[in-house]
């Protein structure tokens, strides 16, 4: 278990990077979904960065304790769509891409406090949690391009294929839960995961280091 031999220090650091993580993934859902014509998010007050709106306190402590975990979904209702298909995509593509993005202002910050901010512990304990919350961040949006449901990466796939397959899929998805457990306890996507986690990494902060002229 992650969780074993944490400090108090290293576990508030875990929190905070998870809360953000999972906060900023949901909004982004909602946001767009929201922009789309579907007011679902906002009745159900999900337009909040408020992590209480978004925490799922099992999924919560998963992540924290076994690198995979869940928030709870917001609301979406693609009959407020023009095109409910295309809707779908840009909707559940938007979660990944704000972990993404917090991931990058993570690492940008990270490197503007290591060029410009004396050196002390609470430069120390900032930039280690930036660093927590980017590899956090990033590898919850990577998880969540898997392309099998429940995640975010099925909803996209599968909006490409024809109507036929698509509602034919969506009413067998139950057993494809089953396949994305036996996937994380296999350990089977545990290795492209770090690398593709490592990956992005080393890209922001080769673009931060540029633009900050390290």
């Amino acid at each position: 278990m992650r969780l074993a031999g944490l400090s108090i220090s290293e576990l508030l650091m875990m929190i905070i990077a998870v809360i953000l993580s999972m906060s900023v993934h949901e909004l982004a859902h909602g946001l767009v979904s929201y922009w789309l014509g579907d007011p679902s998010a906002k009745y159900a007050g999900r337009l909040s960065l408020n992590p209480l709106r978004h925490i799922d306190w099992l999924g919560m402590f998963c992540l924290l304790a076994f690198g995979f975990g869940w928030a709870r979904p917001v609301p979406i209702d693609s009959r407020y769509y023009k095109d409910p298909k295309s809707g779908i995509i840009w909707t559940s593509f938007a979660g990944p891409l704000a972990n993404f993005l917090l991931g990058f202002v993570c690492v940008f910050v990270y490197f503007l406090i290591y060029k410009f901010a004396p050196y002390g512990m609470a430069a120390v304990y900032v930039t280690r949690t930036l660093a927590l919350t980017a590899s956090m961040s990033i590898g919850f949006g990577i998880f969540n391009l898997i392309p099998i449901p429940p995640l975010d990466g099925a909803k996209i796939l599968w909006s490409f294929l024809p109507d036929h397959v698509y509602y034919r899929i969506n009413n067998g998805a139950w057993w494809m839960n089953l396949l994305l457990f036996a996937l994380i306890y296999s350990g089977l996507i545990g290795g492209p995961m770090a690398m593709l986690r490592t990956w992005f990494i080393d890209l922001f902060s080769n673009i931060s280091v540029f633009l900050l002229g390290i």
